[in-house]
């Protein structure tokens, strides 16, 4: 079984570089697939609120806790603050349904979904009387304070955010007392973030690649979209290594010092997504995945792109 390479946060924790996402992962799928994942070697699991799938997620958990398969500190959960709980005083009971929900008595890493509130105490996805999305004007740096405190509290390891782009990036940090030790973005060889990665780097800040497939199956995906893993392309990469399409894709997340965090609720390809440690790109290959970027967001939260802190529509990055 291969072993997981790590990183070290900025907090001097250490993580795997590899996990399992569990974003669109159906309630019904989802405890087998965590449960062959860890019989597999996954030790990383990449979960959220939003996902309505966490109860199932922390069944298998705990199964595999009880059957002795892995101890608590040999396995890294995160977890994600939803949009409509970013009022400070929400903070703290949303973490504490998400632990109990993971059957977990702490996390290691818990972040701030998105940088923008919704409104709170009522429905995951608000909405206005005329359908429009209902917004909170709850500041994240307010959130990041309550965050803070979780760590204070010792109820998580390390704490972080996603989707945030440069500009709040560096807002957080000019009043952040905790940093940052991770920024969740999409990142694929369609959108491959390089300049929001550089600068995150230069912040000492490690990225967490999600959807680095392409998320083939997200349910606003129309016919014709380009699909990543049929790319003729990255085919041709994929035969030269022996490899599949998913696999080299994958790899040329990892070699650019990301967490690569895939999902599936197949063992089969829950198994093929994890042999991505025996063989490395050369580095002519991963200058031509580099080329293959066309801007190509396939998460670009449409739905609230009038809120005053929707991270996409006036930063170049």
């Amino acid at each position: 079984m291969a072993k997981v390479p790590t990183i070290k946060f900025n907090n001097g924790v250490t993580f795997p570089v590899y996990g399992l996402g569990t974003w669109k992962s159906k309630p019904g799928e989802v405890t087998q697939a965590v449960q062959d994942a860890i019989d597999i070697g996954y030790r990383h699991f990449d979960c959220a609120h939003v996902y309505g799938n966490e109860p199932e997620v922390g069944v298998a958990l705990k199964a595999k806790l009880a059957d002795g398969t892995v101890k608590r500190d040999e396995i890294y959960v995160t977890s994600k603050l939803w949009n409509t709980m970013h009022r400070p005083d929400l903070v703290e009971p949303a973490l504490r349904t998400t632990m109990k929900n993971l059957c977990l008595q702490y996390l290691d890493l818990y972040l701030i979904h998105w940088p923008f509130a919704l409104k709170e105490d009522g429905d995951l996805f608000p909405v206005n009387a005329d359908g429009s999305t209902a917004y909170s004007d709850v500041d994240y740096l307010d959130t990041w304070r309550a965050m803070e405190d979780l760590v204070k509290k010792k109820l998580v390891k390390s704490i972080g955010i996603s989707n945030f782009n440069k500009r709040q990036t560096e807002r957080l940090l000019q009043h952040a007392s905790i940093k940052p030790v991770t920024n969740q973005i999409e990142v694929h060889p369609y959108l491959n973030q390089q300049k929001l990665i550089d600068y995150l780097k230069s912040k000492d800040i490690v990225v967490t690649a999600y959807s680095p497939l392409g998320s083939p199956d997200r349910p606003w995906a129309k016919p014709g979209d380009p699909q990543l893993l049929d790319d003729p392309k990255i085919k041709q990469i994929a035969q030269k290594y022996n490899k599949t399409a998913a696999q080299v894709i994958l790899r040329y997340g990892l070699q650019r010092g990301l967490i690569v965090i895939p999902k599936s609720v197949t063992k089969s390809r829950i198994a093929e997504n994890f042999k991505v440690f025996d063989f490395s790109l050369s580095n002519a290959d991963m200058a031509l995945f580099n080329t293959f970027d066309c801007k190509g967001r396939i998460c670009p939260y449409d739905d609230a792109y009038t809120h005053k802190d929707h991270p996409f529509v006036n930063d170049e990055y």
